[in-house]
């Protein structure tokens, strides 16, 4: 019988490295393609959740808005309500809130209007500071 030598192992050893690249590499090159297409669809339907849940996120944000202007509104009409009726047929406040307003800016300007309804503009108007 033949001996096998250090050299005919390495050989033999070689040329099975050769051998399994051959038949390897292909495999490999096909599995990492199909390994980075189902990364690829993964980061995708990640990216439409994400998405999907910013849209969602901003209706709710919206719709809430729109339930929160709407009580404001509510609350509004109530209270011009309560003025109105507070106000009607009340010309004793309304003369004392106009004096009122009047002390709190003795330099307002005050138009009452003519006939015509046009103002009578500046007529004996105080100027403070000039003689």
């Amino acid at each position: 019988m033949r001996e096998v030598t250090f050299a005919g192992l390495g050989l033999i050893a070689i040329s099975a490295l050769v051998i399994g690249g051959m038949y390897g590499c292909p495999k490999y090159k096909v599995y990492s393609s199909r390994l980075e297409g189902e990364a690829l669809l993964a980061h995708a339907q990640a990216s439409k959740e994400v998405s999907v849940a910013e849209a969602k996120a901003k209706m709710e944000s919206a719709l809430m808005l729109a339930a929160a202007d709407t009580v404001r509104a509510h609350g509004v009409a109530r209270s011009n309500e309560i003025i109105g009726q507070s106000l009607n047929n009340n010309e004793a406040y309304l003369k004392w809130l106009w004096i009122d307003n009047i002390e709190k800016n003795p330099n307002a300007v005050i138009y009452i209007p003519t006939e015509a309804n046009i103002p009578l503009m500046e007529a004996g108007r105080k100027i403070v500071g000039k003689q």
